[in-house]
């Protein structure tokens, strides 16, 4: 499928950038959230006439999440679970739980689908996450995770 793109997406292409992707990929993901549109003609002199008003757009979006990875960058989160004698927790924690700590810690609005785990938080210890918050902005945090101290 050829799309046009509306906004910067990081490994694929700028505003603009006519592109080549997967049927599902572009019809569920980028069409359907706005960020690109099929390649036509029609689509493609509209595309070149607001260029400009869709850069100065990325832009203001990209200023956006500078400030909010400014906030967040290099913290550490903590958790405090359960876990077996081997330091395995009963269950991995996942992207939402992470989400929720971060608005709860920095009041800072983080989507799960923004966050990119290295490893699986499924036992004690410091792992690193990246946040992908705009294809030109990231953030980097570590995430703690303690056991639950016994009486």
């Amino acid at each position: 499928m050829e799309i046009i793109l509306l906004e910067n997406i990081l490994n694929l292409g700028s505003i603009g950038d006519k592109v080549q992707v997967k049927n599902g990929y572009g019809r569920n993901f980028l069409l359907k959230q706005g960020k690109a549109l099929r390649f036509n003609a029609e689509n493609q002199e509209f595309v070149n006439k607001r260029k400009d008003e869709l850069n100065k757009k990325n832009v203001e979006i990209k200023n956006k999440y500078k400030e909010i990875a400014k906030q967040i960058n290099n913290k550490t989160f903590s958790f405090i679970k359960e876990s077996k004698e081997n330091g395995e927790l009963y269950g991995s924690i996942k992207p939402k739980e992470i989400t929720n700590l971060i608005k709860e810690k920095a009041n800072t609005e983080v989507s799960p689908s923004q966050i990119i785990l290295k490893d699986d938080l499924n036992k004690i210890g410091i792992f690193k996450a990246d946040i992908n918050f705009h294809s030109e902005v990231k953030a980097s945090i570590s995430i703690k995770i303690e056991k639950i101290q016994s009486k």
